[in-house]
């Protein structure tokens, strides 16, 4: 027996070489001891009287990429016998209380071998290491070892088999090390799904298609992407008509930064470079000047950004490298489905739109759409938190305090995420989309499943939205009654603020703020639809101190697709119906049966819908057609327009808009403004967001000053517009103004929100 030291480590530390870099750091320090994982993280034990002070030192000095430590314990321990030597000790079970770590970007030292002639991963498109490649994409359990993965079904070869088992290697106890000899392989497909070529073959065969104007499918690593030429609009049109997809921007896929820089106007920003190199490599949207004349015009048509991306993957780079163009690189799915994961769902949803397929053997077990990140200098802002974020966990032990209920948040029916609060950290699952959709429920509930049995969480509650229509709430109710814990429901805009409140740390004990919550639609604490909110309150409770008017939606769910239905409502409600010039574009709609329906209330319900205000300045605007075809399209035009305003200078002033007694915007004023054709149809755009923002602005401060607290909180997806969120901070640029930067200010983030309501709402 020998006295010793367990030191215990937490955080990302597993699937990321942390056993391997204590290995190295034990064996220059000349110390015995071993090193394992197990459910809790990382378990290192060393002999009392081994130096560990300067062990963590240099544990935290040499901490390996895509690591990262939350906290390093210490405490007595006593070796049964005395260690010779240190050694890495297989992994141990129990409660979960680390971290599963997201795909990663493929490294620069796989990049160079995967380039390299001489090397025996040559060109192999699934080359990777404990410093990249996929995680999250390919388990099926915990911990994390190869049986617990996709990569179960390939034995390893002898040399990969000794890297694997080498400490002193770059690829020890890499779960996916394969290689050409004993790894995945790629080939190429027909629609019919015959084989028409393997291995390198396929891929030089896919460069050719792909160059004369083709479609591909190909297989990723979260899911499939459909992919076409950017520069070559006949390839762009062609997926525009086969996918359905006539105006909804495409994401690129550029083949390098020397790409970018070559055809922007001047050298591209060394953070916009940084992020598009990260590990998580997502989409970037970007207004970088000369990159929308580099590509097709109908790849983002009427927009001021680009999604860009960098290859993440190996293959990937492969296809990139010998093509040496941008790539449209979209979603793999025909409308109204959810992306392809298998096979079959990919020759069954794309045969018509694909003229080859692009496949591989390694199975998709969790899908992981494509990350969405809008960059500007000193300014990042997650819009989708998918692959390479997802399942990342957010620390929000400040909010939650010691020993936190566990609660599972299932968010809302549009754009779902749902939400585990484990212990002290915040779990985000993968972006799915609208429940509505039977195959994204199916995918809901196989996530959860996993989740739960991933972090053995036994909830003590179920979150979800209050809404007692929606499918979020209705599946909420039945998991808490199988479960045997109860249901709480949260209102739709109070999760929104909250969530951005637990991301920046801030205690239930801090106080109350003021928020903006604007949106399309959510369920108000009067039983009501909300949309355009300003609130005040804390994590117990928020009340609506004014805002938007509630605005009837003729036709239902109609009006979120068909935005002449919110000019006419608009118009009616402004008591400027008929005799507004803007009337006019209305001309040839059914408008006097639709009149009579918001009169009598007949299928038109009342929202305060900021979304749908944006919606009807568009079509008042004529910039949007009669039914669009991708939810924001219209509010995007309607920015895009605005920020092409000359003179914005000149009308950038402190104008608001009238309110009523109760603090409810008139918004007569905005419509006759907008009807002005003394003005330019970019002026009175720029004018709208200039209006409503200096409105809302004072609204919030107002709200602040009378509720003795200097923090607004803004949320909600129309958030997403730059211009309207500029002109908002700077009308609070005397406050804290706190917004969504690592989840989604969409319904993408609701979850979080609702998890940590649910807590505090519990007594913790």
């Amino acid at each position: 027996m020998q006295a010793g030291v367990e030191i215990r480590v937490k955080g990302k530390v597993q699937g990321v070489g942390f056993r391997p870099a204590v290995w190295q750091i034990a064996h220059q320090m000349g110390l015995c001891g071993d090193v394992s994982n197990d459910s809790e993280g990382v378990l290192i034990h060393l002999p009392a009287d081994a130096d560990i002070a300067g062990f963590i030192r240099r544990l935290q000095a040499q901490c390996p990429p895509l690591a990262r430590i939350d906290h390093i314990g210490q405490q007595d321990y006593t070796f049964e016998q005395c260690p010779a030597a240190f050694t890495i000790t297989a992994s141990g079970q129990g409660e979960m209380d680390t971290e599963i770590i997201p795909d990663a970007a493929t490294c620069d030292a796989c990049l160079c071998e995967l380039f390299d002639p001489e090397n025996r991963r040559y060109r192999y498109p699934f080359i990777n290491c404990t410093h990249c490649g996929p995680r999250f994409t390919i388990i099926r359990g915990m911990p994390y070892d190869r049986p617990n993965t996709a990569m179960s079904v390939f034995p390893f070869c002898p040399v990969c088999q000794h890297e694997y088992g080498d400490p002193a290697d770059r690829r020890f106890h890499a779960q996916p090390n394969a290689c050409p000899d004993c790894g995945p392989h790629i080939w190429l497909a027909d629609p019919q799904q015959q084989i028409t070529a393997r291995f390198d073959d396929a891929l030089s065969a896919a460069v050719r298609l792909l160059k004369d104007g083709k479609i591909l499918a190909m297989q990723g690593l979260g899911g499939f992407h459909l992919v076409a030429d950017a520069q070559n609009s006949d390839a762009v049109s062609a997926l525009r008509a086969r996918k359905h997809r006539p105006a909804k921007p495409f994401a690129v896929m550029l083949p390098s930064v020397d790409w970018l820089a070559e055809c922007a106007e001047h050298q591209p920003d060394a953070g916009l470079i940084t992020l598009l190199k990260s590990p998580a490599a997502p989409i970037v949207l970007t207004d970088e000047p000369g990159l929308s004349a580099a590509l097709s015009p109908l790849v983002a048509p009427g927009l001021c950004e680009t999604g860009i991306m960098l290859p993440s993957n190996p293959l990937q780079h492969l296809l990139l490298h010998d093509i040496q163009r941008p790539l449209i690189m979209t979603s793999g799915n025909a409308s109204g489905h959810t992306p392809a994961l298998g096979h079959a769902a990919a020759f069954e949803q794309l045969s018509t739109i694909a003229d080859a397929f692009l496949l591989h053997n390694r199975e998709i077990i969790q899908r992981a759409d494509d990350s969405i990140v809008r960059y500007q200098p000193g300014d990042i802002q997650v819009i989708r938190r998918a692959r390479g974020y997802v399942p990342d966990a957010i620390d929000v032990s400040a909010v939650t305090g010691q020993n936190p209920p566990a609660v599972v948040a299932l968010g809302g029916d549009l754009k779902n995420t749902f939400c585990l609060l484990h212990h002290h950290q915040i779990i985000t699952g993968p972006h799915l989309g609208d429940l509505s959709d039977l195959s994204v429920q199916g995918q809901l509930e196989a996530s959860l499943t996993l989740f739960e049995q991933i972090y053995q969480i036994r909830p003590q509650a179920i979150a979800g939205d209050a809404h007692p229509g929606y499918i979020s709430h209705q599946k909420g109710i039945a998991m808490a009654q199988a479960r045997g814990v109860p249901f709480i429901p949260v209102y739709h805009h109070h999760a929104h603020i909250a969530a951005c409140l637990a991301e920046h740390g801030w205690r239930p004990q801090d106080g109350e703020v003021a928020g903006i919550a604007l949106d399309g639609l959510g369920y108000g604490a009067d039983d009501t639809l909300w949309g355009g909110e300003i609130l005040a309150g804390d994590y117990r409770q928020m009340i609506r101190t004014g805002g938007l008017p509630a605005v009837s939606l003729p036709g239902g769910d109609k009006a979120a697709v068909q935005p002449w239905r919110n000019l006419l409502a608009h118009l009616h409600h402004a008591g400027l119906w008929p005799s507004s010039p803007l009337a006019a574009r209305l001309a040839g709609k059914n408008t006097s049966l639709l009149i009579k329906a918001i009169e009598q209330d007949l299928n038109a319900p009342k929202a305060s819908s900021c979304g749908r205000l944006f919606d009807a300045a568009a079509c008042a605007l004529g910039l949007t057609a009669d039914q669009i075809s991708w939810e924001g399209e219209a509010a995007c035009a309607l920015e895009a327009c605005a920020l092409q305003c000359h003179n914005q200078d000149a009308l950038t002033t402190g104008d608001t808009l009238p309110l009523t007694a109760d603090n409810i915007i008139e918004l007569r004023p905005l419509w006759q403004m907008l009807a002005d054709e003394t003005l330019t149809v970019p002026e009175r755009a720029f004018r709208f967001h200039v209006l409503l923002a200096n409105t809302l602005a004072g609204l919030a401060d107002d709200t602040a000053t009378r509720r003795k607290t200097n923090t607004v909180v803004l949320s909600g997806g129309v958030f997403n517009n730059r211009l309207l969120r500029r002109f908002i901070k700077s009308g609070l640029n005397h406050r804290q103004v706190l917004e969504p930067r690592q989840l989604p200010c969409g319904d993408g983030g609701i979850a979080a929100g609702q998890a940590l309501i649910a807590a505090i709402a519990l007594g913790h």
